[in-house]
């Protein structure tokens, strides 16, 4: 009898936890990797004596398209069953622009998005014919169409970005398009604007429903994850594409790992891997707001079933290659956004909750030898109450991303700062600097 005001109020809770660290549009503080003797610099090569002051990103999204007075491009909240892509341009202002300058002091000032592409409508249609269903030329063609538009403008930027690699974002709860660009923003930055960043992003940031919106926010990713595929699926096969790196936040990590899932499937059934058919290297879940049983069963979905067809049969025994793939899950026992939503749907913990320390003994049974592939790394630091936007805002975890996509450093290499609790299993170093024997 009590439970809908009860609901209500952890809903209203859990808005403004969320709301309250969704990305602005401030330039978050330069990774720590940067600062101290002998550091590398953050931007290299011809940004070196002069800095990009201008963040050209590429996006692909299914929000509905709104145009303003002036016919200017925006996308809304809603669902749209077209799902495009496009570029929108992130000037940065302030010292953070400067040449030489560690200085995170600044902001982003977003442009309005310029419309590519897009693809057909969706579900695409089908007729009943002799011998089963076919697809409609006309949408196939569309989508072929739309392919490989998407496909040409990536090739483009590769050829001018000093990294042949792409880095992807996928935002989460309550985030608007532009809480979206700004994050991507900030992680195009801390990368020395070196590769090619992609926007993935989902109708995220509706307020009507039921718990303020965050159900219907759910769903649109449940909603989201067909589209998602397509676009990294399109992005993994572009020529020229080195390297395909994932970095997901919140709830976008159930976004991701869904298609994820999907794509790994198909790939194990062609005798590949994502590693191999879509060169993804680093998928990288930030404050993962999912189930840690949910998002067992999705990332091991391929270990967890032996009698998944490995080309034209099952292969239960037999070896399988997984490629260069590498996972990387950050946790903090600290999230209190996380400990709202656990409460609110009656999780045993969120994967984005995880504290090595206390859970060892039942944690470490459950990963597989996966042989490094992949890292559980804790933040603990209490200093920040809502402690769920830490990736970026936190100069020693996104110094941690750093080192992972852009240098290629494993944990446990001294430029990392991880202390070791028991392999798989690392926390972010809360005293020690960066390069200090520990």
């Amino acid at each position: 009898m009590c439970f809908r005001p009860i609901a209500a109020l952890t809903g209203l809770f859990l808005t403004t936890l969320l709301s309250a660290c969704a990305p602005q549009n401030t330039i978050e503080p330069t990774p720590a990797i940067y600062e101290g003797p002998g550091a590398p610099a953050i931007f290299t090569g011809a940004f070196a004596a002069n800095p990009p002051n201008v963040l050209d990103l590429l996006y692909v999204t299914d929000r509905e398209a709104m145009r303003g007075p002036a016919g200017e491009l925006s996308y809304s909240a809603s669902r749209s069953r077209v799902m495009t892509y496009g570029s929108v341009s992130l000037a940065i202002e302030g010292d953070a622009g400067t040449p030489g300058a560690l200085s995170s002091k600044g902001a982003f000032k977003l442009g309005p998005p310029q419309l590519l592409g897009s693809f057909p409508r969706t579900p695409y249609g089908i007729r009943k014919v002799a011998g089963g269903f076919t697809r409609e030329a006309k949408a196939v063609d569309q989508h072929a169409a739309a392919v490989r538009g998407l496909q040409a403008e990536l090739s483009r930027r590769l050829e001018k970005a000093p990294r042949k690699e792409v880095v992807i974002f996928v935002h989460g709860y309550n985030n608007k398009f532009d809480d979206a660009a700004y994050s991507t923003g900030n992680i195009c930055r801390f990368l020395g604007a070196d590769f090619v960043c992609v926007i993935l992003s989902w109708p995220a940031g509706g307020t009507s429903g039921f718990l303020f919106g965050y159900n219907v926010d759910r769903e649109s990713g449940e909603f989201a994850v067909a589209d998602m595929r397509k676009a990294i699926r399109a992005i993994g096969e572009t020529k020229g594409v080195a390297k395909v790196h994932i970095i997901a936040h919140s709830r976008g990590t159930d976004v991701a790992a869904s298609a994820l899932q999907q794509l790994g499937i198909a790939s194990y059934a062609t005798k590949s891997s994502l590693g191999q058919s879509l060169k993804i290297g680093n998928i990288i879940l930030a404050s993962p707001d999912i189930d840690v049983d949910v998002a067992a069963a999705k990332i091991l979905t391929i270990a967890s079933d032996p009698d998944l067809p490995y080309g034209s049969t099952s292969r239960p025994k037999g070896v399988f290659s997984q490629g260069d793939l590498h996972l990387t899950i950050y946790s903090s026992p600290n999230d209190k956004a996380l400990e709202l939503s656990g409460l609110l749907f009656g999780s045993v913990i969120r994967l984005g909750q995880l504290d090595p320390t206390k859970r060892l003994a039942e944690m470490a049974q459950a990963p597989p030898d996966l042989g490094g592939a992949v890292d559980f790394i804790a933040f603990k630091d209490s200093s920040n109450f809502l402690g769920h936007n830490y990736f970026l805002s936190d100069p020693r975890v996104s110094a941690d991303i750093v080192g992972l996509i852009r240098y290629g450093l494993k944990a446990g290499d001294p430029r990392r700062p991880l202390v070791e609790v028991k392999r798989p299993f690392w926390e972010i170093s809360n005293g020690a600097k960066i390069g200090e024997a520990r």
